[in-house]
Parts: structure tokens; C-alpha cells; sequence
């Protein structure tokens, strides 16, 4: 299995939210991510302006809730070091792997609940990670989908070295289910950034997952 990891997702608004909210993380982690939404591909808009990333240790990955991927990847790839985009907006997969690899950048592809694993699977040795959405996304605290976990099950059956990340609703009570399926990268929004201690939720979480 490789590394397990606790990653804080960040949906902000603002440059100023923006950079307080990786300020209360950074020092606790060794991955952010960033939650890019445009309002059309998922209700939401997040991180929607020319953002500046605030100087730390962490390496950052960017989850692309966008219509237009590519547009994004040409304008700001060199801010980040993995970029995770949906397949349900790839009109052309191969031509998205291509283009974020010759940027020298990881590339993973996101699954909506919806999505089977099946749809990705003449990429899977193309690409570092599979993001599998535990919610339906573009939002902070939205409900766990348990059906999820025969989806993790199933991807890591198939790619037994293949990052697993999970995303939405993961929380102490949930934590222990996806990792146990299989899952190495964890990613928490609201359980960890809304907390009163981020540490102590981020140590929770790690203990959950036998870190």
C-alpha cells in the first residue's frame, strides 16, 4: 500500500480567506488541496480569481470542478504540483494526460458517484492518482455516500499500487470505512478546516488510519 496521507481541502472566496485558511493547515500536513469550482460544472464557485499561493512546506494539488479544464491547466499549472480533473469534463482524456504530463505536473482524474471505474479504465496506467468523490461534489459538508466504498474496493483490487485518494464527507466517523477499502489519501474539508483545534482533528484522522 502506498503512503497514507490526510489532505485539508480549501474552498475560499477570497485571496485574503484563501491564504488564511492554508495558514491554519500548513504547518500540520504534507499536501493541501485546492477546490476549483466555476459555478456551471458544479453549483458552486470556489477559488475563482488570480490566486496567490502563501509560502510553505506543502505541495498542493488542484481539484478541478470546472468545465473547462485545459483553459485552467494553461493559465495556472505552474502554481501546483498535481492536477485532478473530472472526467466527466474531458471530452478528450488522452489529449488531458498528455498535456499535464508535458507540463511536468501528476495528473489524476476525479469520478462523480455516478461515474464507474469502468470509464477510466484504458487510462489507469497513464495516470498517478483516481480522486473517487464519497459525496456528490461543490460543497463543504455534504453528505458521505456509503455506496462509495464497493467503488474503492473495486479500484484497488484492479491497481494495487495506484494512489487512491477519497473526497467528501470524510470525517472520524467515516475515516475508517474508505481506509479500509482501500483508500491512501484522505481528503477532509469542513472536519478539519472548521475545527477548533486543526491539529487535534488531523491527529484524530490519523490515528483513525493507522499513521
Amino acid at each position: 500500500m502506498k503512503n497514507k496521507k490526510i489532505i485539508p481541502a480549501i474552498i475560499a472566496k477570497s485571496q485574503k480567506e484563501f491564504e488564511e485558511k492554508i495558514n491554519k493547515v500548513k504547518d500540520f500536513v504534507d499536501i493541501i488541496q485546492l477546490d476549483f469550482m466555476d459555478g456551471k460544472f458544479v453549483p458552486n464557485s470556489s477559488i475563482n480569481f488570480d490566486f496567490k499561493i502563501p509560502s510553505s512546506d506543502c505541495v498542493f494539488e488542484a481539484h478541478l470542478m470546472i468545465q473547462d479544464p485545459l483553459k485552467w491547466v494553461e493559465k495556472y499549472y505552474k502554481k501546483v504540483d498535481t492536477i485532478l480533473i473530472h472526467f466527466e469534463s474531458c471530452k478528450n482524456p488522452k489529449k488531458v494526460i498528455d498535456i499535464v504530463k508535458k507540463k511536468g505536473k501528476r495528473i489524476g482524474f476525479v469520478l462523480n458517484p455516478e461515474t464507474p471505474i469502468d470509464s477510466i479504465q484504458n487510462f489507469l496506467d497513464d495516470i498517478n492518482q483516481v480522486l473517487i468523490m464519497t459525496v456528490n461534489p461543490g460543497f463543504y459538508g455534504s453528505p458521505f455516500l456509503p455506496e462509495m466504498i464497493d467503488k474503492i474496493k473495486k479500484l484497488r483490487k484492479k491497481c494495487p499500487n495506484l494512489d487512491i485518494e477519497v473526497d467528501g464527507g470524510i470525517t472520524d466517523k467515516t475515516i475508517g470505512l474508505v481506509n479500509e477499502a482501500g483508500a491512501n489519501l484522505f481528503v477532509s474539508g469542513s472536519y478539519i478546516v472548521k475545527s477548533d483545534n486543526i491539529k487535534k482533528a488531523i491527529d484524530n484522522l490519523d490515528t483513525i488510519i493507522g499513521e
